[in-house]
């Protein structure tokens, strides 16, 4: 079933990918940070909600065996086209298509944050899920001083502040390695959290 998230984007994917679907339009940051992640894995690697693609690729071209993952049809379509050396198909972060145990790494980046908070433990529980014991996660979202909604240009999105996502992570079974935040005068604040999966299982009362 469409759900409202999705008809959203594809109804804007054609201005968002012309916006934001290069890595001309990453921060020189995240893209030293995602890089340095890449370096840690092994095996398989999702991104999951690649949407254009181009973090696929780039951690193609870092050397990860990366597959790009996302629900929107046409981002997944238009990265096909620019991406042509990457694999991308279409699908959901709450029912990854692949075995228990078998990747090395997923990238969620900003595509957790039309979750609500409610629901965030299912996206993360499947990325559990799929990670091998000791498989690294790495999230990039917007942080606030407190979990919040806000306007986003495509649809609803939540601020999480870095501790209450990473008691998140904590209660879906990972271990918090580092986290990072940036603030600038022209963008909305900013953060990233490396996790990786711990040998505890989920908690069950979350």
């Amino acid at each position: 079933m469409t759900n409202p998230i999705e008809l959203a984007y594809s109804a804007r994917a054609a201005e968002y990918i012309a916006l934001l679907g290069t890595m001309r339009a990453v921060h020189p940051s995240d893209r030293q940070l995602v890089s340095g992640w890449a370096e840690l894995l092994m095996g398989d690697v999702i991104d999951a909600g690649c949407g254009p693609g181009h973090w696929t690729d780039f951690l193609r071209r870092c050397r990860a065996n990366a597959r790009g993952i996302d629900h929107v049809a046409e981002f997944v379509n238009s990265a096909r086209e620019n991406y042509p050396d990457s694999k991308f198909r279409v699908g959901s972060l709450e029912a990854l298509d692949a075995d228990n145990d078998s990747v090395g790494g997923v990238l969620a980046w900003y595509s957790l944050i039309h979750h609500e908070p409610g629901t965030i433990q299912v996206p993360l529980r499947e990325f559990h899920r799929v990670l091998r014991p000791g498989g690294e996660l790495l999230i990039g979202f917007f942080e606030g001083p407190a979990l919040e909604q806000f306007d986003h240009a495509v649809a609803p999105a939540y601020r999480w502040p870095v501790s209450a996502l990473s008691e998140e992570l904590d209660a879906a079974g990972f271990d918090i390695i580092e986290t990072h935040t940036r603030t600038t005068l022209t963008q909305r604040p900013h953060a990233a959290i490396h996790a990786r999966r711990g040998k505890r299982a989920p908690n069950a009362t979350r």
